[in-house]
This record gives C-alpha cells, sequence and structure tokens, in this order.
C-alpha cells in the first residue's frame, strides 16, 4: 500500500494528512532524510531561523524540510490549537511548502508535563540530503493521539474518552498502533524499518507494553518515552516514529 504524493522541490513524499501537517514523509530515491535535535527547545520564530540558517549551511532549500518535533506549554483548546496551527503554516507558505490547500510536513506536538517552555518551540526537525546509493530507506511518521484526525473536533472522536485505567489506556495504545502502521504502509515501511518510536503520555504504559508494543514489534529498536501530553486538551495518548540513519544535536 502506497499513497504517497511526491514533492519534488524537497527530494521527498508524503502521506496525506490534514491542513497542518502530513501523516508522514519519506525521501525519494536518490535522497535521505536526516534529523537534528537541538540542545534544548528553541521558541518557534528562532526555531525556524536556525532551521533555515542550517540548511543553508548545507547547501539545502528550505523546501528541504520535511518534518518537526515541537513542544507547547499545555494542551490546546481546540481553538486554541487552530490558531496555532495558522501561524504556524505561515512560515511554510514562505518557504514553498504549504501552497494553501495541501501541506507536505509531517510534525509532532507534545506538551511536557513537568517543566514545560514557556512557548511553542522547536525540539528536533528533519530534512533531506542528496544520498545516491543509500540503501536504507529513510522516513518520519507523524504524531498521532487517540482520535482520527480531520473530523472537526478531537473530543467526540477520541478513543476510551476521559479513561486512562490500564484497559482504557491499552484501548488508546491499540488504535494509535494501527494508526502508525497504517501511516508507514502509506510510505512503503514496517515496524522492522523503524530505528526510534517515541511514546508521549504521563500515564503508566506498563501493564499492555509487552502484549500491545513488543509483541506487534513496535518496540524492537526500544522506546523513548517522553513523560509530556497530546497537544489538544482531552487526549492522554500518542506516539510517532521514524527511520533515520543520520541524526545529530545542535548547539544552542
Amino acid at each position: 500500500m502506497s499513497d504517497a504524493i511526491a514533492f519534488p522541490a524537497g527530494g521527498f513524499r508524503f502521506a496525506p494528512g490534514v491542513f497542518q501537517y502530513s501523516a508522514g514523509v519519506a525521501a525519494e530515491p536518490g535522497f535521505r532524510i536526516e534529523r537534528a535535535r537541538f540542545a534544548r527547545p528553541l521558541p518557534l520564530k528562532e526555531g525556524f531561523d536556525r532551521i533555515a540558517a542550517h540548511l543553508a549551511s548545507l547547501g539545502r532549500p528550505t523546501t528541504a524540510f520535511c518534518a518537526c518535533e515541537l513542544r507547547s506549554p499545555e494542551p490546546f483548546t481546540e481553538a486554541g490549537f487552530q490558531r496555532f496551527n495558522e501561524i504556524y503554516v505561515g512560515t511554510l507558505t514562505a518557504w514553498g511548502l504549504f501552497d494553501g490547500r495541501t501541506n507536505p510536513v509531517a510534525r509532532s506536538n507534545v506538551c511536557p508535563e513537568i517543566a514545560p517552555p514557556p512557548e511553542p518551540s522547536f525540539f528536533a526537525f528533519c530534512y533531506t540530503m542528496p544520498a545516491a546509493g543509500d540503501r536504507l530507506p529513510t522516513f518520519v511518521v507523524a504524531g498521532s493521539g487517540e482520535a482520527p484526525e480531520g473530523q472537526g473536533n478531537y473530543k467526540d472522536h477520541a478513543v476510551a474518552p476521559g479513561d486512562t485505567s490500564p484497559e482504557g489506556l491499552r484501548q488508546k495504545a491499540r488504535w494509535v498502533l494501527a494508526e502508525m502502521e497504517r501511516r508507514q504502509a502509506m510510505l512503503g515501511a514496517t515496524w522492522q524499518d523503524v530505528t526510534s518510536t517515541q511514546l508521549y503520555t504521563i500515564y503508566d504504559p506498563h501493564p499492555f507494553m509487552g502484549d500491545e508494543l513488543v509483541r506487534r514489534g513496535a518496540m524492537a529498536p526500544g522506546l523513548t518515552w517522553h513523560f509530556a501530553r497530546p497537544p489538544v486538551a482531552g487526549l492522554d495518548y500518542e506516539m510517532d516514529c521514524r527511520g533515520i540513519s543520520v541524526e545529530r544535536v545542535l548547539a544552542v
């Protein structure tokens, strides 16, 4: 299965999502996706400036920017999330990435429960580089909480809403894992291709971790658990994953 759309200006293809982000990206032949994490989160404008400078230093256009990981102070209301997204895509429009309808850039945006940033900030970002002959597929699956996107709101469609019991969390995890697999398939990948799996929740995943994550292969490279909430109030469990061969940390 592959319904990904080529974005030639960036050297990647993307799985269609909602206006604020795509469901995931994968490198086109002749390119690979690399990831850079800031040593500490940078506010949105400063982060965009640093990303543009980093791409320029590599001789890459802004259209090579293909994915990012954000950190926000606290979960947004539905209306607040919409306003934030309209500001965020403004820069993507200026960079030649968003055409007003389709957004090729994948994204995760979560809210640390302890010591959150004072304003929405960049944690990490991904971009394409020429890489003829690379044999390892590189891709990024965007973050998803336990509700389908593009339905008008999240609260009316969330899985096991308000239920943070072990069984409620198991139901949320099953839905999110299936969504991760759906997006992987759109990019031509499986759990066997994943180099990093990330989990975002403040609730204990251990009661179902073995049965739901380990047995289906989601933790083959291990698991990075961030003590954070999804970006919209009312959601409790989010994941993303990636297959990346080159990662670095940038001083700030």
